[in-house]
């Protein structure tokens, strides 16, 4: 297949080149910096037909965002990928279109079914909305970006529309060069867990499940992408610290975080995603039942790299 891929020069977007050209596709690159093959802002439509005329593609995958790092702790922090995940995905349909692509995949991710306490029982794709409007306007800029987002994606007339739900990412590239710098400066504080718990998933398995859906999967539907088991951030920061030798995470009342409402409103989320559709639909399965076990093998082969 030929692919175009909207922020493959970021985290994800380069591994997913990399599963993607391990299946033998064609991959292009779309997006403003310097490592990609096309170049144009995504929110900019002329640019965007401009950097694709004369090309043909046979799927679209829309993974760009504009978090890159950044601590994600402020909602303005967000605004930029919610940007992305509404006029953006509406340019680069206007691509699909133009190249002739008949495949639109969607990055998606699991706050899309709202955040707050979602109960102990793991949320399915059909069984569970996505996209309920959102408690505060900030929440609702943000859940509504990703409501927008897959509608335009399952609605897109004579493109097959697909939406990978994503747990929240660690791995090489942003669990090593971020949180473990950010642990050891003790800047990176958790609250109690209080029974909650979040689904992840390790990059490289996001990366797979990208390029399971360039050919798998069926038009109109939304999949799952994450580990077996959820994790509380409490958990996952406290496992990195193990793994990496840092100091332990401070817990703090939760309402102490009020001052970075984003980050609050992750930590404070209890949301536990079902996996099951994936695997049927896509043939995807991760490597990894939880988090746990994944920082623990990406520490390990840090330490044997630095041995």
């Amino acid at each position: 297949m030929k692919v175009l891929l909207a922020g493959g020069s970021g985290t994800l977007g380069t591994l997913a080149t990399d599963a993607l050209r391990a299946d033998c596709h064609e991959v292009t690159r779309l997006g403003r910096g310097a490592a990609n093959d096309a170049r144009a802002d995504l929110l900019d439509r002329d640019a965007v037909l401009r950097a694709v005329d004369g090309h043909g593609f046979d799927v679209v995958v829309h993974a760009a965002t504009a978090i890159g790092g950044k601590s994600m702790t402020r909602h303005q922090d967000m605004y930029p990928t919610d940007e992305l995940r509404t006029t953006g995905t509406v340019n680069l349909l206007a691509a699909a279109r133009a190249t002739g692509a008949r495949r639109f995949v969607a990055e998606s991710m699991m706050f899309g079914y709202g955040y707050g306490d979602h109960g102990g029982a793991p949320v399915t794709e059909d069984g569970t909305p996505f996209g309920p409007r959102g408690r505060t306007a900030p929440l609702e800029r943000h859940v509504g970006a990703m409501r927008i987002k897959e509608e335009l994606t399952f609605t897109a007339d004579g493109i097959e529309g697909i939406a990978l739900r994503f747990g929240l990412f660690y791995g090489g590239g942003t669990t090593d060069t971020h949180m473990v710098p950010l642990l050891r400066a003790r800047r990176l504080p958790t609250v109690a867990d209080r029974g909650r718990a979040q689904s992840w998933v390790e990059l490289a398995d996001a990366a797979r499940a990208v390029a399971a859906s360039v050919t798998g999967g069926r038009a109109g539907e939304a999949y799952n992408v994450c580990e077996d088991e959820a994790v509380s951030f409490g958990t996952h920061l406290r496992t990195i610290a193990e793994a990496f030798g840092t100091p332990r995470p401070l817990t703090v009342p939760a309402w102490l975080l009020r001052a970075a409402p984003l980050a609050h409103s992750m930590m404070t989320t209890d949301l536990r995603m079902a996996n099951a559709k994936a695997a049927e639909g896509l043939g995807w399965r991760p490597t990894y039942r939880s988090s746990v076990e994944g920082v623990r093998a990406l520490a390990a082969r840090a330490g044997a790299l630095a041995a």
